[in-house]
Protein backbone atom coordinates (compact mmCIF):
# COMPACT_ATOMS: atom_id res chain seq x y z
CA UNK A 1 0.00 0.00 0.00
CA UNK A 2 1.18 3.39 -0.51
CA UNK A 3 -0.17 6.97 -0.77
CA UNK A 4 -2.70 7.88 2.13
CA UNK A 5 -4.82 5.67 3.28
CA UNK A 6 -7.47 7.69 4.47
CA UNK A 7 -8.35 8.50 0.69
CA UNK A 8 -7.93 5.61 -0.25
CA UNK A 9 -10.50 4.12 2.60
CA UNK A 10 -12.97 7.45 1.63
CA UNK A 11 -13.37 6.16 -1.79
CA UNK A 12 -14.04 2.86 -0.65
CA UNK A 13 -16.35 3.65 1.88
CA UNK A 14 -18.19 5.63 -0.86
CA UNK A 15 -19.33 3.21 -2.75
CA UNK A 16 -21.16 0.99 0.35
CA UNK A 17 -24.81 0.92 -0.30
CA UNK A 18 -27.43 -0.01 2.51
CA UNK A 19 -29.38 -3.84 2.99
CA UNK A 20 -32.00 -4.57 0.27
CA UNK A 21 -35.37 -3.75 1.09
CA UNK A 22 -37.04 -5.64 -1.55
CA UNK A 23 -35.21 -8.59 -0.86
CA UNK A 24 -36.11 -8.57 2.70
CA UNK A 25 -39.67 -8.47 1.70
CA UNK A 26 -39.65 -11.14 -0.72
CA UNK A 27 -37.83 -13.03 2.47
CA UNK A 28 -40.65 -12.33 4.94
CA UNK A 29 -43.31 -13.76 2.05
CA UNK A 30 -41.68 -16.79 1.86
CA UNK A 31 -41.40 -17.33 5.08
CA UNK A 32 -45.13 -16.86 5.63
CA UNK A 33 -45.48 -19.43 3.31
CA UNK A 34 -43.31 -21.99 5.28
CA UNK A 35 -45.22 -25.52 6.45
CA UNK A 36 -44.85 -24.12 10.44
CA UNK A 37 -46.20 -21.75 13.00
CA UNK A 38 -45.32 -17.89 11.89
CA UNK A 39 -42.28 -17.03 13.10
CA UNK A 40 -41.68 -19.89 15.35
CA UNK A 41 -38.20 -19.74 14.97
CA UNK A 42 -37.96 -16.48 15.69
CA UNK A 43 -34.91 -14.75 15.46
CA UNK A 44 -33.64 -17.11 13.09
CA UNK A 45 -35.99 -16.39 10.53
CA UNK A 46 -34.78 -13.05 10.97
CA UNK A 47 -31.32 -13.51 10.11
CA UNK A 48 -32.35 -15.35 6.95
CA UNK A 49 -34.00 -12.32 6.19
CA UNK A 50 -31.60 -9.78 7.50
CA UNK A 51 -28.75 -12.25 5.23
CA UNK A 52 -31.07 -11.87 2.22
CA UNK A 53 -31.23 -7.76 2.45
CA UNK A 54 -27.52 -8.26 2.48
CA UNK A 55 -27.00 -10.71 -0.58
CA UNK A 56 -29.98 -8.40 -2.21
CA UNK A 57 -31.57 -12.04 -2.93
CA UNK A 58 -34.47 -13.79 -1.41
CA UNK A 59 -32.78 -17.35 -3.24
CA UNK A 60 -29.58 -17.34 -1.87
CA UNK A 61 -26.95 -20.39 0.06
CA UNK A 62 -23.99 -20.38 2.39
CA UNK A 63 -21.23 -22.17 1.21
CA UNK A 64 -18.54 -21.10 2.67
CA UNK A 65 -17.51 -19.77 5.75
CA UNK A 66 -14.03 -17.78 7.62
CA UNK A 67 -13.49 -16.09 10.63
CA UNK A 68 -10.58 -13.66 10.22
CA UNK A 69 -8.98 -13.43 13.68
CA UNK A 70 -6.88 -10.17 14.07
CA UNK A 71 -3.66 -10.08 16.37
CA UNK A 72 -2.01 -7.11 18.05
CA UNK A 73 -0.50 -6.15 20.98
CA UNK A 74 -0.75 -2.97 23.21
CA UNK A 75 1.35 -0.82 24.53
CA UNK A 76 -0.84 0.25 27.68
CA UNK A 77 0.14 -3.48 29.21
CA UNK A 78 2.79 -1.55 30.44
CA UNK A 79 0.67 0.20 33.02
CA UNK A 80 -0.72 -3.32 34.73
CA UNK A 81 -4.03 -3.12 32.90
CA UNK A 82 -3.55 -7.02 32.08
CA UNK A 83 -2.57 -10.29 33.96
CA UNK A 84 -0.81 -11.34 31.05
CA UNK A 85 2.38 -10.22 29.38
CA UNK A 86 2.39 -9.30 25.61
CA UNK A 87 4.53 -12.43 24.83
CA UNK A 88 0.77 -14.88 25.00
CA UNK A 89 -0.33 -12.72 22.04
CA UNK A 90 2.19 -14.24 19.83
CA UNK A 91 1.90 -17.73 21.43
CA UNK A 92 -1.89 -17.98 20.92
CA UNK A 93 -1.24 -16.20 17.19
CA UNK A 94 0.81 -19.45 16.40
CA UNK A 95 -1.37 -21.73 18.38
CA UNK A 96 -4.08 -20.48 16.04
CA UNK A 97 -1.88 -22.19 13.33
CA UNK A 98 -1.86 -25.34 14.85
CA UNK A 99 -5.66 -26.49 15.70
CA UNK A 100 -4.78 -25.45 19.75
CA UNK A 101 -7.12 -23.31 20.63
CA UNK A 102 -10.70 -23.51 21.71
CA UNK A 103 -11.87 -21.62 18.40
CA UNK A 104 -9.65 -23.77 16.25
CA UNK A 105 -11.97 -26.69 17.47
CA UNK A 106 -15.47 -25.25 17.42
CA UNK A 107 -14.36 -23.69 13.98
CA UNK A 108 -13.40 -27.32 12.84
CA UNK A 109 -16.93 -28.32 14.03
CA UNK A 110 -18.94 -25.41 12.42
CA UNK A 111 -16.99 -25.94 8.94
CA UNK A 112 -15.63 -22.26 9.54
CA UNK A 113 -11.67 -21.69 7.86
CA UNK A 114 -9.30 -19.46 10.11
CA UNK A 115 -7.43 -16.44 9.22
CA UNK A 116 -4.93 -15.20 11.72
CA UNK A 117 -4.05 -11.82 10.53
CA UNK A 118 -0.56 -10.41 12.27
CA UNK A 119 -2.25 -6.31 11.87
CA UNK A 120 0.20 -5.61 15.14
CA UNK A 121 1.71 -8.25 17.15
CA UNK A 122 5.15 -7.03 19.19
CA UNK A 123 6.75 -9.89 17.81
CA UNK A 124 6.52 -11.91 14.43
CA UNK A 125 5.26 -15.30 14.40
CA UNK A 126 6.42 -16.60 10.88
CA UNK A 127 3.23 -18.81 10.92
CA UNK A 128 1.62 -15.81 10.67
CA UNK A 129 3.56 -12.58 9.95
CA UNK A 130 2.96 -11.46 6.32
CA UNK A 131 4.47 -8.07 6.01
CA UNK A 132 2.01 -6.79 3.63
CA UNK A 133 -0.93 -7.23 6.47
CA UNK A 134 1.43 -5.72 9.21
CA UNK A 135 1.33 -1.86 10.75
CA UNK A 136 3.81 -2.13 13.65
CA UNK A 137 5.05 -4.01 16.48
CA UNK A 138 2.39 -3.27 18.49
CA UNK A 139 0.99 0.28 19.69
CA UNK A 140 2.49 2.61 21.85
CA UNK A 141 1.68 3.56 25.74
CA UNK A 142 -1.77 5.63 24.85
CA UNK A 143 -1.15 6.45 28.67
CA UNK A 144 1.79 8.68 27.91
CA UNK A 145 1.23 8.99 23.83
CA UNK A 146 -1.42 8.51 21.39
CA UNK A 147 -1.26 4.40 20.67
CA UNK A 148 -0.52 5.42 16.87
CA UNK A 149 -0.67 8.16 14.24
CA UNK A 150 -4.01 8.59 12.10
CA UNK A 151 -2.28 7.15 9.15
CA UNK A 152 -1.84 4.18 10.66
CA UNK A 153 -5.11 3.58 11.82
CA UNK A 154 -6.13 4.36 8.42
CA UNK A 155 -3.77 1.91 7.16
CA UNK A 156 -5.28 -0.86 9.56
CA UNK A 157 -8.57 -0.55 8.74
CA UNK A 158 -8.35 -0.04 4.75
CA UNK A 159 -6.08 -3.60 5.71
CA UNK A 160 -8.94 -5.13 7.07
CA UNK A 161 -11.29 -3.64 4.74
CA UNK A 162 -8.87 -5.39 1.92
CA UNK A 163 -8.72 -8.77 3.79
CA UNK A 164 -12.49 -8.99 3.09
CA UNK A 165 -12.74 -7.88 -0.29
CA UNK A 166 -9.98 -10.78 -0.56
CA UNK A 167 -11.95 -13.62 0.87
CA UNK A 168 -14.96 -12.30 -0.81
CA UNK A 169 -13.43 -13.04 -3.97
CA UNK A 170 -12.29 -16.53 -2.97
CA UNK A 171 -15.54 -17.34 -2.66
CA UNK A 172 -16.49 -16.80 1.29
CA UNK A 173 -19.79 -15.86 1.66
CA UNK A 174 -20.31 -15.39 5.32
CA UNK A 175 -17.52 -14.12 7.55
CA UNK A 176 -16.79 -14.29 11.53
CA UNK A 177 -14.95 -11.60 13.65
CA UNK A 178 -12.37 -12.72 16.28
CA UNK A 179 -9.32 -11.26 17.68
CA UNK A 180 -6.75 -12.20 20.17
CA UNK A 181 -3.93 -9.22 21.70
CA UNK A 182 -3.48 -9.33 25.21
CA UNK A 183 -4.71 -5.27 26.68
CA UNK A 184 -7.55 -5.48 24.09
CA UNK A 185 -10.62 -4.49 26.72
CA UNK A 186 -8.49 -1.61 27.65
CA UNK A 187 -8.31 -0.18 24.16
CA UNK A 188 -11.88 -1.54 23.83
CA UNK A 189 -12.94 0.30 27.44
CA UNK A 190 -11.43 3.25 26.09
CA UNK A 191 -13.18 3.59 22.59
CA UNK A 192 -16.37 2.59 24.07
CA UNK A 193 -16.56 5.08 26.75
CA UNK A 194 -15.43 7.97 23.98
CA UNK A 195 -18.04 6.85 21.57
CA UNK A 196 -20.71 6.02 24.16
CA UNK A 197 -20.43 8.49 25.84
CA UNK A 198 -20.12 6.84 29.09
CA UNK A 199 -17.97 7.90 32.32
CA UNK A 200 -14.92 5.13 31.93
CA UNK A 201 -15.93 2.95 34.98
CA UNK A 202 -19.73 2.40 33.26
CA UNK A 203 -17.78 0.13 30.47
CA UNK A 204 -14.90 -1.06 31.73
CA UNK A 205 -14.77 -4.84 33.40
CA UNK A 206 -12.19 -7.15 34.97
CA UNK A 207 -11.31 -8.60 31.38
CA UNK A 208 -9.55 -11.55 31.56
CA UNK A 209 -10.07 -11.64 35.10
CA UNK A 210 -8.60 -8.86 36.94
CA UNK A 211 -8.54 -8.61 40.85
CA UNK A 212 -10.60 -5.20 42.37
CA UNK A 213 -6.86 -3.16 42.40
CA UNK A 214 -6.36 -4.30 38.48
CA UNK A 215 -9.57 -3.35 37.55
CA UNK A 216 -9.11 0.23 39.57
CA UNK A 217 -5.70 0.42 37.95
CA UNK A 218 -7.13 0.10 34.63
CA UNK A 219 -9.91 2.63 34.89
CA UNK A 220 -7.45 4.75 36.24
CA UNK A 221 -5.55 4.62 32.85
CA UNK A 222 -8.48 4.61 30.80
CA UNK A 223 -9.44 7.84 31.75
CA UNK A 224 -6.25 9.65 32.11
CA UNK A 225 -5.46 8.44 28.22
CA UNK A 226 -9.21 10.11 27.32
CA UNK A 227 -8.26 13.11 29.09
CA UNK A 228 -4.95 13.43 27.93
CA UNK A 229 -5.92 12.95 24.52
CA UNK A 230 -9.17 14.49 24.06
CA UNK A 231 -10.56 12.07 21.11
CA UNK A 232 -13.36 13.32 18.66
CA UNK A 233 -16.07 10.78 19.12
CA UNK A 234 -17.17 12.59 15.49
CA UNK A 235 -13.94 11.61 13.88
CA UNK A 236 -13.78 7.38 14.16
CA UNK A 237 -9.82 7.67 13.05
CA UNK A 238 -8.54 10.54 15.60
CA UNK A 239 -10.60 8.01 18.23
CA UNK A 240 -8.85 4.88 16.69
CA UNK A 241 -5.18 6.67 16.71
CA UNK A 242 -5.58 8.10 20.23
CA UNK A 243 -7.15 5.33 22.40
CA UNK A 244 -7.86 2.16 20.06
CA UNK A 245 -6.00 -0.75 19.14
CA UNK A 246 -4.67 -2.32 15.60
CA UNK A 247 -7.04 -5.38 16.10
CA UNK A 248 -10.10 -2.70 16.34
CA UNK A 249 -9.16 -0.86 13.50
CA UNK A 250 -8.56 -3.78 11.11
CA UNK A 251 -12.18 -5.67 12.33
CA UNK A 252 -13.24 -2.28 11.71
CA UNK A 253 -12.49 -3.07 7.89
CA UNK A 254 -13.38 -6.38 7.74
CA UNK A 255 -16.99 -4.95 8.43
CA UNK A 256 -16.89 -2.29 5.88
CA UNK A 257 -15.13 -4.78 3.82
CA UNK A 258 -18.01 -7.18 3.90
CA UNK A 259 -20.85 -4.06 3.72
CA UNK A 260 -18.77 -3.60 0.12
CA UNK A 261 -18.49 -6.97 -0.85
CA UNK A 262 -22.40 -7.43 -0.08
CA UNK A 263 -21.50 -10.56 2.91
CA UNK A 264 -22.93 -10.57 5.90
CA UNK A 265 -19.57 -10.52 9.08
CA UNK A 266 -20.52 -11.62 12.33
CA UNK A 267 -19.50 -9.71 15.26
CA UNK A 268 -18.09 -12.11 18.27
CA UNK A 269 -17.74 -10.50 21.53
CA UNK A 270 -16.61 -7.03 23.52
CA UNK A 271 -13.73 -5.63 21.32
CA UNK A 272 -15.54 -7.08 17.84
CA UNK A 273 -18.46 -5.25 18.56
CA UNK A 274 -16.23 -1.88 19.63
CA UNK A 275 -15.04 -2.57 16.06
CA UNK A 276 -18.50 -2.84 14.21
CA UNK A 277 -19.36 0.57 15.77
CA UNK A 278 -16.37 2.18 14.99
CA UNK A 279 -17.65 0.80 11.27
CA UNK A 280 -20.97 1.98 11.64
CA UNK A 281 -19.97 4.88 12.79
CA UNK A 282 -17.32 5.66 9.49
CA UNK A 283 -20.17 4.36 7.47
CA UNK A 284 -24.11 3.99 8.78
CA UNK A 285 -24.60 1.67 5.68
CA UNK A 286 -21.95 -0.75 6.71
CA UNK A 287 -24.23 -1.48 9.72
CA UNK A 288 -27.02 -3.06 7.62
CA UNK A 289 -24.32 -5.74 7.13
CA UNK A 290 -23.19 -6.59 10.88
CA UNK A 291 -25.22 -9.68 12.59
CA UNK A 292 -24.44 -9.91 15.87
CA UNK A 293 -23.81 -13.53 17.52
CA UNK A 294 -23.81 -13.00 21.46
CA UNK A 295 -23.60 -11.03 24.36
CA UNK A 296 -20.35 -10.16 25.60
CA UNK A 297 -20.56 -10.78 30.19
CA UNK A 298 -17.95 -7.01 29.81
CA UNK A 299 -19.54 -3.98 30.96
CA UNK A 300 -20.56 -2.61 28.16
CA UNK A 301 -21.17 -5.50 25.89
CA UNK A 302 -24.50 -4.80 25.45
CA UNK A 303 -24.64 -1.09 25.63
CA UNK A 304 -22.68 -1.89 21.64
CA UNK A 305 -24.84 -3.94 20.84
CA UNK A 306 -27.82 -1.87 21.73
CA UNK A 307 -26.09 1.43 19.96
CA UNK A 308 -26.08 -0.59 16.75
CA UNK A 309 -29.54 -1.76 17.69
CA UNK A 310 -28.96 -5.33 17.40
CA UNK A 311 -30.14 -7.97 19.40
CA UNK A 312 -27.96 -11.11 19.90
CA UNK A 313 -28.55 -14.71 18.57
CA UNK A 314 -27.48 -16.42 22.10
CA UNK A 315 -26.68 -15.97 25.41
CA UNK A 316 -24.26 -18.13 27.09
CA UNK A 317 -21.94 -16.22 29.40
CA UNK A 318 -19.11 -16.89 26.83
CA UNK A 319 -15.88 -14.69 27.69
CA UNK A 320 -13.19 -16.47 25.48
CA UNK A 321 -12.92 -13.79 22.23
CA UNK A 322 -11.11 -14.64 19.52
CA UNK A 323 -14.06 -15.08 17.77
CA UNK A 324 -15.61 -18.44 19.53
CA UNK A 325 -19.41 -16.60 19.89
CA UNK A 326 -19.47 -15.63 16.34
CA UNK A 327 -18.40 -19.06 15.50
CA UNK A 328 -20.61 -20.60 17.79
CA UNK A 329 -23.71 -19.18 16.04
CA UNK A 330 -23.38 -20.25 12.74
CA UNK A 331 -24.63 -23.58 12.73
CA UNK A 332 -27.87 -21.87 13.95
CA UNK A 333 -27.55 -19.86 10.72
CA UNK A 334 -27.69 -22.66 9.04
CA UNK A 335 -30.53 -23.86 10.64
CA UNK A 336 -32.63 -21.51 10.33
CA UNK A 337 -31.45 -21.28 6.15
CA UNK A 338 -32.15 -24.97 5.86
CA UNK A 339 -35.65 -24.76 7.08
CA UNK A 340 -36.40 -21.43 5.00
CA UNK A 341 -35.12 -23.00 1.75
CA UNK A 342 -36.23 -26.77 2.04
CA UNK A 343 -38.97 -26.96 3.91
CA UNK A 344 -42.41 -27.70 2.29
CA UNK A 345 -45.10 -24.83 2.15
CA UNK A 346 -48.53 -25.01 3.41
CA UNK A 347 -49.72 -25.38 -0.58
CA UNK A 348 -47.46 -28.50 -1.54
CA UNK A 349 -48.43 -29.76 2.15
CA UNK A 350 -52.05 -28.94 1.34
CA UNK A 351 -52.84 -27.23 4.64
CA UNK A 352 -54.17 -23.91 5.25
CA UNK A 353 -51.95 -21.18 5.39
CA UNK A 354 -51.54 -19.04 8.91
CA UNK A 355 -53.41 -16.34 9.05
CA UNK A 356 -51.44 -13.39 10.52
CA UNK A 357 -53.27 -11.56 13.04
CA UNK A 358 -51.85 -7.79 14.34
CA UNK A 359 -54.22 -7.25 17.16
Amino acid sequence: MSGSYEAELNEKLAKIRPADRAAMDAAKAHWKTVGKPLNSLGKLEDAVTRMAGIYETADYEIRKKGLVVMCADNGVVAEGVSQSGQEVTAVVAENFTRRATSTCLMAELADVDLYPVDIGMAVDVPAVTRTEYKIMNGTKDMLLEPAMTREQAAEAVLTGLKIAEKLAADGYDLLATGEMGIGNTTTSSAVASVLLGKNVEEVTGRGAGLSSEGLNRKIEVIRAAVAKHRPDRGDILDVLSKVGGLDIAGLAGVFLGGALCRIPVLIDGFISSVAALCAARMCPAAADSMMPSHRSGEPAGGMVLEELHLSPYIDCNMSLGEGSGAVAVIPLLEMGLKVYREMSTFEEIHVEQYEEFND
